[in-house]
């Protein structure tokens, strides 16, 4: 198949309950409901009102690495990068140890091309939490873009071993395996992702059924 393929990036979904410094007494209590206020808001698609959020939650307590972490998502989901990035680069000034940080970076690079940097990024991530299911699903879709479509595969089957659920490993991992001609596997991924109500792109689908008409 000649056209560009369409491989997808996951962003993790915030579920986890976020830390405030005990120490900061009633301060930090306040500094983590701007917080929790500002996760809130990026569930409701409201960008700028979540980083305002977050930014007092900095405001008050200059050192919540959180807060940073969650407002460089949303400035990444209102599209400004360098802002994200800074917070980003921030969050492991503050903490090396929060995973999210490296793995939210490595979305940045991905985005600008720099493949290499967002695996290294997504390495990181990975090491410091070996579960991260959506880190091994976006480290193959670099690897993938660099033309190591064995390496995206062992990626993306790892997220599916994570998260049996992660529709979109399915879709991605069956266009490592069309560009490997690998046709069969890749119509087991079709149909698992279509399973799980995911949408596979019709670009896919056309090039598979040409691949079985081919063999007629």
């Amino acid at each position: 198949m000649q056209r560009a393929v369409r491989i997808l990036a996951v962003l993790a979904v915030i579920t986890v309950s976020l830390m405030a410094c005990s120490s900061q007494g009633n301060k930090a209590k306040d500094a983590k409901s701007f917080n929790d206020e500002g996760l809130s808001l990026i569930k409701k698609g409201q960008y700028d009102q979540a980083i305002a959020k977050f930014t007092q939650a900095i405001q008050i307590d200059p050192k919540y690495a959180m807060a940073y972490d969650n407002r460089g998502l949303a400035e990444y989901l209102n599209k400004s990068y360098d802002k994200a990035l800074s917070d980003f680069n921030k969050v492991i000034e503050l903490n090396p140890k929060i995973a999210s940080a490296y793995y939210y970076r490595g979305l940045i690079s991905y985005r600008s091309k720099d493949y290499n940097k967002a695996i290294a990024d997504y390495n990181k991530a990975i090491e410091l939490n070996p579960k991260f299911a959506v880190a091994y699903n976006n480290r193959g879709l670099a690897d993938f873009r660099l033309g190591d479509y064995d390496k995206a595969i062992a990626d993306f089957s790892k997220a599916i071993e994570i998260d049996p659920q992660l529709a979109q490993s399915y879709n991605n991992r069956a266009y490592a395996y069309f560009q490997k001609k690998e046709y069969s596997k890749a119509e087991e991924d079709v149909k698992k992702a279509q399973a799980l109500k995911y949408s596979v792109s019709p670009e896919l689908l056309e090039g598979l059924q040409k691949a079985a008409g081919s063999k007629k």
